[in-house]
């Protein structure tokens, strides 16, 4: 079977000479859930940005199931981190001025998907989440951990194949990062590829595997 992600001897290397990354490689198997671990400026958001299509290794490979994705245009490489992967973020990067339902419509509409059943999807997922009933409200007026769960209903809005979630319990309370931590569980329990970046052991032991990162090697 086609791994969900392979990378193969990734290095990034930004300008000035700093090296983020040093020959990174693994697979993730389809329906894993995996999470990433490592103190502050270990490379791990860099590598979850390429992972996300965001950007681009200095070298080495990196395959979304069969793409390699070093290989294709950026037309191609917008068309799949729009349809096949969802993004969860810690500071949740919802739109103020737009409602929930509106936020979660967004992608869809990038997508192409017609303004009903994209409205009909959004009402969905929120309920999914526990906020069909405050599917008006802006984030303004909803609290951390029900913004971070319109997040996880707009990542999903393109049923994407791949999540993934940079320290999404950090600006969040114990109740809520256990109420989102158990949405992942949910969703990695439905067959759904998850890799999460996070620096919390609680957090990082509820994944199905872990990958320890440290100066932009794997340890």
């Amino acid at each position: 079977m086609t791994p969900a992600i392979r990378v193969d001897g990734l290095r990034r290397v930004y300008d000035g000479g700093y090296t983020a990354l040093h020959g990174v490689s693994f697979e993730v198997a389809a329906g894993e859930f995996v999470a990433i671990m490592g103190p502050s400026g270990c490379g791990k958001s860099t590598l979850l940005n390429i992972l996300g299509l965001l950007d681009r290794p200095t070298e080495g490979r990196y395959f979304l199931e069969e793409h390699e994705t070093s290989k294709l245009p950026d037309s191609k490489i917008t068309a799949l981190r729009r349809d096949r992967i969802g993004f969860v973020f810690q500071a949740f990067n919802l739109l103020p001025r737009l409602s929930a339902i509106e936020n979660v419509c967004l992608p869809m509409a990038y997508a192409g998907v017609d303004g009903e059943p994209r409205r009909a999807r959004a009402q969905e997922l929120l309920a999914r989440v526990g906020l069909g009933a405050k599917s008006h409200k802006t984030p303004l007026e909803l609290s951390g951990g029900e913004r971070q769960r319109v997040g996880i209903a707009r990542a999903l809005s393109n049923k994407p194949a791949l999540l993934l979630a940079d320290e999404p319990t950090g600006n969040l309370d114990s109740k809520s990062s256990a109420e989102v931590l158990q949405m992942f569980k949910d969703l990695h329990a439905e067959g759904m590829t998850i890799v999460l970046v996070t620096h919390d052991p609680a957090i990082g032991a509820a994944a199905q595997r872990l990958i320890r990162i440290k100066d932009g090697r794997l340890e």
